[in-house]
């Protein structure tokens, strides 16, 4: 099986659990997730089958939207309400106010936000996985990266909880927790992400999304084949078909002369490869040849 299922992950699963289950329920060793969803968040997480694997990246780096609650007036250790409460602040719930300070994490205000990772994250900092340092007590100095918010909105306000609920699209990278804790810096009283759920992951919407029970009763019933999606569905690059010496050259990975295309150059493009029935690999081009980014 090679192709990417549309999984909506529950509460209490790791996405390494959905992998696993994936992997068992599909029964192929090669299997992984476009974009870690925290075990108390739910959502959509597309997962890759086969050689689809080798496109995890490429997936991973697709726009995300989120529906988050934000509580106002207290800060945890984990930037969410699953953490140690470390401050407490009375809390003006002021709605102009609070509208004010979400709005200026837009794009069209601020441009590019300069994001601060929390220390409960899958970041990498000398070889160590942040949360590693961070179950241990350790906090370190971590550099802020660019993010983009292309959308943020209120969705709802909650004065009796202190809380609110916004809708955020977002750049790949962006920590919706450290999001939340920023907005409650600018009011000043600090704030807390309460109930996240990711709804849609580039082309994937939660409204597609499956279960992973439903998911095991579809395999079970031998349909699990009916909700993969094919490569070239989820990347729809063109596709070029190859035959005779340029076939060749295409199963070793080689370059391709831009005859196959018939065009002048390339540069900037990138195309399905496909011969003897099948996708080859995903190549890109320049202005004097197609080059391999991805065998498949």
């Amino acid at each position: 099986m090679t192709g990417v299922i549309n999984v909506y992950k529950e509460k209490g699963y790791t996405s390494h659990d959905v992998v696993a289950i994936i992997r068992r329920v599909a029964g192929t060793k090669k299997v992984g997730h476009t974009g870690t969803l925290d075990p108390d968040a739910a959502g959509v997480l597309p997962i890759c089958l086969g050689r689809a694997t080798k496109l995890s990246d490429y997936l991973a780096s697709e726009d995300k939207t989120y529906i988050a609650e934000v509580i106002l007036g207290i800060e945890t250790d984990t930037g969410d309400i699953s953490g140690e409460i470390i401050s407490k602040k009375a809390v003006d719930f002021n709605t102009e106010a609070i509208e004010q300070a979400v709005l200026s994490f837009h794009f069209d205000v601020r441009g590019k936000y300069m994001q601060v990772p929390p220390m409960y994250s899958a970041i990498k900092i000398g070889g160590k996985k942040l949360y590693e340092l961070a179950r241990k007590g350790e906090i370190i100095d971590r550099s802020a990266r660019p993010v983009v918010i292309h959308d943020i909105k209120i969705v709802n306000f909650v004065p009796n909880k202190n809380a609110f609920t916004i809708e955020v699209k977002c750049s790949k990278g962006t920590y919706i927790r450290s999001l939340a804790t920023d907005i409650g810096q600018a009011l000043g009283c600090g704030a807390t992400m309460g109930e996240l759920v990711r709804t849609q992951s580039g082309m994937f919407s939660i409204r597609d999304a499956m279960k992973l029970d439903e998911l095991k009763e579809i395999a079970d019933a031998g349909r699990l084949a009916e909700l993969i999606l094919s490569v070239d569905k989820l990347l729809p690059y063109p596709q070029i078909y190859v035959t005779g010496t340029e076939l060749t050259l295409a199963k070793n990975g080689n370059p391709l002369p831009l005859s196959v295309i018939d065009t002048a150059t390339a540069a900037g493009l990138k195309f399905w490869v496909c011969g003897d029935d099948r996708i080859i690999g995903l190549y890109a081009g320049d202005s004097k040849k197609l080059r391999a980014e991805v065998m498949m």
